[in-house]
């Protein structure tokens, strides 16, 4: 299957100013990177330094920002817009979308319903997925095969679900929101109160509120809060085997790369990114627009926007705390030794006046 260019360009005005330059007649058959694409494939260049490949690349057409509008006309076919990467991730959807099965929606005759769920229009559920009392599927909702969306849980409009999700009693799933295979939204959360020796179950009472347009990964855990709900606020995303603990609220578009775990009570500001195995610690605060890399440890609240990094070795926590201590006295220390170079040097050039 394809797409013309003039296909693609009509998309993505709606979106933002895109100036053709070749012939909007010209098939698109399959989207590359710059190294790989064919001369019947679109690509894009999203960043300066890359822009060398851009003369050798053999696409069909290239997205391009305007400042490298020039070079990119010098190969051939090209369509310049403000944000190439934007760009070609609303080409993307378009691709999937212009390419998905166009297969009617279906309930699998082994699906069980409750009678008391609400199944909206257009819904799709597949093969042995339970969906219990009171359950709200919204209009045009994709269930895959073997989910479980239990008592009073809700799911959006438009919400894809894919196989093994399991969406637990009066958890709710806003519209247009991706949740992958194995994601459990609204297991309970790890509370327990230690009475002699033991540790005594704390029942977690609230539940699970995902917003808008969340994208949420395979085998990820949001876990229900004890009291009140943990939330997701809209455009949130969350990549694979990522552990979200007990009423911890996410701002909106912020974004959680794969294994990263925040602890209990946990409050993430807007707009806010973590890496890769990175942990927050409970009952802190970020604020929004906080950047934490990869692999870094949380252990106090961030109240203005920026990156940080906390990498240390581990050791017994006495000798850690004491080298921690250190560690922040090394900018003092740097100084200081700066400052007794530049003394020694002077008297080393200048002996009589020691």
């Amino acid at each position: 299957m394809t797409l013309r260019l003039a296909d693609i360009v009509s998309f993505l005005s709606a979106h933002m100013a895109v100036e053709l330059v070749g012939d909007p007649e010209q098939v698109i058959d399959g989207l590359s990177t710059l190294e790989a694409a064919t001369s019947a494939q679109l690509s894009f260049l999203s960043h300066p330094k890359y822009a060398a490949k851009l003369a050798d690349s053999r696409a069909a057409c290239v997205l391009v920002a305007s400042s490298a509008r020039d070079a990119a006309v010098a190969r051939g076919s090209c369509l310049v817009v403000d944000d190439p990467y934007y760009a070609f991730a609303l080409v993307t959807q378009l691709w999937k979308r212009s390419h998905r099965s166009a297969a009617a929606p279906h309930i699998h005759p082994s699906a069980v319903i409750d009678p008391s769920a609400r199944i909206g229009d257009g819904v799709s559920i597949g093969a042995f997925t339970c969906i219990g009392p009171e359950a709200v599927i919204g209009h045009g909702a994709q269930i895959g095969a073997h989910c479980v969306i239990g008592y009073q849980a809700v799911i959006g409009d438009l919400t894809c679900l894919h196989p093994r999700v399991t969406v637990s009693d009066g958890c709710r799933v806003g519209q247009r929101c991706i949740v992958h295979s194995g994601a459990v939204i609204g297991a309970d959360g790890f509370g327990f109160a230690p009475h002699e020796g033991r540790w005594i179950k704390i029942e977690q009472l609230g539940a699970v509120v995902v917003g808008d347009d969340v994208e949420i990964g395979a085998n990820t855990c949001i876990d229900r809060g004890a009291l009140q709900d943990t939330v997701l606020e809209d455009g949130v995303k969350l990549d694979n085997l990522v552990q979200i603990g007990h009423n911890v609220r996410i701002g909106k578009h912020s974004a959680l790369a794969g294994c990263a775990g925040v602890a209990g009570s946990a409050t993430i500001g807007a707009h806010c990114t973590v890496g890769g195995g990175a942990v927050v610690l409970g009952h802190l605060v970020l604020a929004d627009h906080v950047h934490i890399s990869a692999a870094s440890v949380v252990t106090r609240s961030i109240l203005k926007p920026g990156q940080y990094t906390g990498l240390f070795p581990i050791d017994d926590n006495v000798s850690w705390e004491k080298n921690a201590a250190s560690l922040k006295q090394l900018h003092v220390l740097r100084e200081r030794l700066k400052n007794a170079e530049k003394s020694l040097s002077r008297l080393q050039n200048n002996p009589e006046k020691s």
